[in-house]
């Protein structure tokens, strides 16, 4: 027997379909005996009240039944009993008895017997009170200070309470604000009442000022005003717990501290008698029941405490002192003095099992047998070792506490989607635009090999697509067995979704030798559900706005022979044209040349084309499959859309921004609200009357403002929701023209995606477009750039700023533009930075951590800094010349990259300088590196000065040199004969000769 568990001393079990509570258990010295020992009684909601008084070793039928001194079948159910003196002309203890709509108080004697029946005991009816309100609970007490006897008080279900002093009814009380009864508590020492009201909060209320208050019977509503010259009731203090107490006591043994003790949902609190806070204990379960009890320990009081787990728990204050083990959920507990056991522990179930027990141990008498001394037999000793060892060995190398990787999986999951629209659909929408929403039924087939327990089957697709049911708890399985579970799918949005594919997710358990209650595992598995689940068939449109032409090298298939299931609505009977009626309203065409072997997706919307081109794509794969062409090749020509992607992605953005603002507003206007409220609240509580001055006016206008700040935002989440969906949509759309115009592999393709759909769902901490915009950079900067340079600065780096969201999209666009342009160039995608371009042995080095800094970031123009960077090194390179040196340290001179974006377009005037060079006069020259040198502004004028002389003093030499050029390449001239050479021409240059460019911002 576990050490940690309530030693069972008497039980039993009262009768059969009874229910008890709370209030249905006191112990007492009920029949007034001469021992003054404890008996238990007990009352049902179905009106048997039985008193017991239990003996040791007694557990059996017959000891159950000589235990038990009485049992009274009453007339109405007993809500609670409790003993107690109230009898005016008498000192003895008696029985009241709680029922709906009755009081009832009873005397409880004992008769000796002659024979061996044993003692007999009665019950007689002393008084009892007939209430006019249906009854919740009662407490008792000496109301008043009176001493010598108990007065009893009962709370009504509408929130009354009603006062009797023995036979005679005393008065009768509302609570204000009432809405539901809770715990009641009689407090001697302040000789108040105690109750936790519906506000959540503990309300003390003086037997003098009820006394004084308005009559109960002249008010019906506590809401209206008074009638009669009674004080309006109010509560001498409150505590607000913030949750619903269960239960509420004030211990009064004569050593105990003054505490009031209260029983919450998931907290323990500890109150003085004025209302302050001793301690509070939150609480790791859920209590049923607890009794504060004399601990033999000053200044602190001990606590049985127990809990749905079937725990009963002992506490010191805070500190758990013991933890015992019962058979069932205690809903009352007691401590209780019998003959044989002083401070027996006495609980009870909610199905009528009543449990007296203690905690502790039994003394074990078990003593260890004496062995012969025998001489060792070392060679059978030896043999069982190396047989111990020979199994420790095979155990350590086939460990079973972690699964083995078996060919053969534990489980198997088979996904089979209907073929068939359901028959009636299970949609939550009935219609969308008139157009009716269609469901299709998905069978899922689990088969086990092996024994697995707590399965759970999981089921997720992509919004706005929902299931009828997406868990599924299975039962045990064993070797060989299968279990089926069907669930339905629809569209559940008015918008069509960006992936058609659910994901099925199966957690079981499989057990081993080491481990019993098995290792946990996980098994996924996919399906795909059908395009007629979001559209139908409608007639083809012939003017849209977007257009996407696929070409094919076989020639033109009937696409009536591809989309059978769309073909029978069909108008077109020649198998030409097909159109798709998207639910949410966007409708999709396509067009089969009958000469060329193109095939035209076109729709009014940009992302509604996504699902139909990749089904479109797929069935292309099938139907050459099947007819055995391996050669079969799809391909994109035409320019990519970016513009209208990057409509998407401006209206995501926005949507997000407005998403910020409303966060923002509604900071603002609940700072304002709660200002509002705390100087309302401080005019409220002053005790000279003030003038509001429009507060309240100003209060109900910021509550409108709030309200409707948040319906906005609100909407505009459903709104962003939505459109991220459709910026989904549109990048996988985006990403599959990409695959097609360069022929990417699988592999590529799938690093593509990832580049560009980083995140499936959006949050307002990372969204999709700061996410997206580092994962282009570092693929701008790693495989797809054309510096070996680059690449070793983006291996050293080893992190960059937060991620947050952006001021605008200008800059992501660039690199998505720039990402496509790569891509086109011949980029391959991989994850190797140095797939493309191969480090050099000096600049290897760099690769090493703190070998160079990170990049800083250039914000604003970032065009203008790469092109004047990459103006330079064209400058270095094709002039030699000294003059040019001299420009080109100048340049080097400057502060910083940032000085150089700040000075706007003049990075571009070296460029122009060795243009106009070519062909122009001294002269000319001269002026024009007089200007240059006023709009480069060197922060040391020395420096410039310096440059200028050494320029003019190599003047001829150089002007001699650009003659005999001008002569040897005429056609050269021609070319470059205009004098300012735009930022176009740069760049033409710059891909012509292939040079090296700056990292990219």
């Amino acid at each position: 027997m576990s050490l940690f568990k309530a030693r069972d001393w008497w039980s039993a079990a009262l009768g059969e379909g009874e229910e008890f509570d709370q209030g249905c258990l006191c112990v007492g010295d009920v029949d007034n005996s001469s021992t003054g020992h404890d008996k238990v009684v007990v009352g049902s909601y179905m009106g048997m009240l039985r008193i017991f008084s239990p003996h040791a070793h007694k557990s059996s039928e017959a000891g159950v039944a000589d235990a038990q001194l009485l049992e009274v079948q009453l007339q109405n159910a007993i809500i609670q009993v409790e003993v107690g003196k109230f009898v005016s002309c008498s000192e003895l203890l008696h029985l009241a008895v709680l029922h709906p709509r009755k009081l009832s108080v009873y005397s409880v004697s004992g008769t000796a017997g002659n024979v061996e029946h044993g003692d007999q005991y009665q019950m007689k009816l002393v008084y009892e009170h007939n209430l006019q309100r249906t009854a919740c609970n009662m407490t008792y007490g000496t109301f008043g200070g009176v001493t010598g006897h108990h007065s009893l008080c009962i709370q009504s279900m509408d929130g009354m309470l009603m006062f009797f002093e023995q036979d005679s009814y005393s008065f009768g009380r509302f609570l204000p604000g009432f809405l539901l009864p809770g715990p009641l508590a009689f407090n001697p020492r302040t000789d108040s009442f105690l109750t936790v009201s519906s506000a959540r909060q503990l309300e003390s209320y003086k037997y003098e000022t009820l006394a004084v208050a308005t009559e109960a019977e002249s008010r019906q509503d506590p809401d209206l005003p008074l009638k009669t010259g009674g004080k309006r009731l109010m509560p001498d203090w409150t505590f607000v717990l913030g949750e619903q107490a269960l239960d509420l006591c004030v211990p009064s043994f004569s050593h105990s501290t003054s505490s009031i003790f209260i029983l919450g949902e998931r907290n323990l609190y500890c109150l003085r008698d004025n209302g302050q806070i001793r301690f509070m204990k939150k609480l790791e379960f859920n209590p049923s029941c607890f009794l504060p009890y004399a601990s033999v320990t000053d200044g602190t009081t001990n606590l049985l405490l127990g809990n749905h787990t079937n725990m009963l728990l002992v506490y010191q204050d805070v500190t758990l002192k013991w933890a015992a083990q019962l058979s069932f959920v205690p809903v009352a507990v007691r401590v209780a003095n019998f003959p044989e056991l002083k401070g027996a522990v006495v609980s009870l179930s909610t199905d009528g099992h009543l449990l007296c027990s203690y905690m502790g141990t039994d003394p074990s008498f078990f003593s260890t047998p004496k062995v012969d001394a025998r001489e060792a037999d070392y060679e059978q000793v030896d043999a069982e070792m190396k047989k111990l060892q020979k199994f420790i060995r095979e155990a350590t190398r086939t460990q079973d506490i972690l699964p083995k990787t078996d060919a053969e999986e534990d489980l198997s999951v088979k996904t089979t989607v209907s073929s068939s629209i359901d028959s009636p659909s299970q949609a939550l929408i009935q219609d969308i635009d008139g157009l009716p929403v269609p469901s299709v039924t998905i069978q899922v087939t689990v088969k086990a090999s092996c024994v697995v327990q707590s399965s759970k089957l999981t089921i997720g697709v992509q919004p706005p697509l929902a299931v009828t049911q997406d868990q599924f708890v299975l039962e045990p399985m064993g070797v060989g067995s299968s279990t089926v579970v069907a669930f339905s799918a629809f569209l559940n949005g008015r918008y069509p979704p960006a992936d058609l594919t659910g994901d099925i997710t199966v957690s079981y358990s499989s057990p081993t030798e080491l481990n019993p209650k098995g290792v946990p595992r996980v098994l996924q598995s996919r399906f795909s559900l059908p395009l007629a689940l979001v559209c139908v068939p409608s007639s083809p449109a012939k003017t849209t706005n977007f257009k996407i032409t696929v070409d094919t090298n076989q020639p033109p298939v009937d696409l009536s022979s591809i989309f059978r299931e769309f073909s029978a609505k069909s108008e077109d009977k020649d198998g030409n044209s097909l159109a798709f009626q998207f639910l949410s309203g966007a409708k999709v065409t396509v067009l089969a040349s009958k000469t060329s072997q193109r095939y035209r997706i076109q729709s009014d919307s940009f992302e509604d084309m996504w699902l139909v081109v990749k089904e479109l794509v797929h069935r292309f794969d099938q139907h050459f499959s099947k007819m055995g062409i391996k050669d079969f090749k799809k391909s994109f020509s035409g320019p990519l859309p970016l513009q209208e992607y990057f409509l998407s992605v401006d209206h995501h953005f926005q949507l997000r921004v407005s998403a910020q603002q409303y966060q923002d507003l509604l900071s603002e206007r609940a700072v304002q609200f709660r200002a509002i409220q705390r100087r309302l609240l401080t005019r409220f509580k002053d005790k000279t009357p003030a003038p509001l001055q429009n507060l309240d006016t100003l209060l109900d206008a910021t509550y409108s403002q709030v309200m409707a700040l948040a319906e906005a935002a609100e909407e505009n989440r459903a709104l962003l929701e939505e459109a991220f969906v459709r910026l989904r949509s549109a990048t996988h759309l985006l990403v599959l023209l990409l695959s097609l115009w360069q022929g990417l592999t699988p592999d590529q393709t799938a690093i593509l995606e990832a580049t560009l759909l980083p995140l499936l769902q959006d949050t307002p901490q990372l969204g999709w477009e700061e996410s997206c915009d580092a994962a282009v950079s570092h693929l701008l900067r790693s495989c797809l750039s054309r510096s070996p340079k680059d690449q070793a600065t983006s291996l050293a780096q080893t992190g960059g700023p937060v991620l947050g969201l952006p001021r605008d999209t200008a800059r992501l666009k660039k690199h998505i533009t720039l990402l496509c342009d790569r891509i086109g160039k011949g980029g391959r995608l991989t994850l190797a930075s140095e797939a493309n371009v191969q480090v050099p042995a000096q600049v290897q080095n760099l690769a090493a951590p703190g070998g160079v800094e990170p990049i800083a970031e250039v914000t604003g123009d970032g065009e203008d800094m790469e092109l004047q960077q990459e103006a330079t090194k064209y400058i270095k390179k094709k002039q030699p010349s000294k003059k040019v040196k001299k420009e080109k340290k100048e340049l080097s001179r400057e502060p910083s990259e940032a000085t150089v974006k700040e000075e706007g377009g003049r990075g571009e005037e070296p460029v122009k300088e060795v243009k106009k060079e070519k062909k122009e006069s001294s002269k000319e020259k001269k002026e024009s590196k007089k200007d240059s040198s006023k709009e480069a502004k060197e922060p040391k004028e020395e420096a410039k000065k310096e440059s200028k002389k050494e320029s003019s003093s190599s003047k001829e030499k150089k002007e001699k040199k650009e003659k005999d050029k001008e002569k040897e390449g005429k056609e050269t001239s021609k070319e470059s004969g205009d004098k300012k050479v735009s930022r176009k021409s740069s760049v033409k240059v710059k891909e012509k000769k292939k040079e090296p460019e700056a990292a990219e911002g």
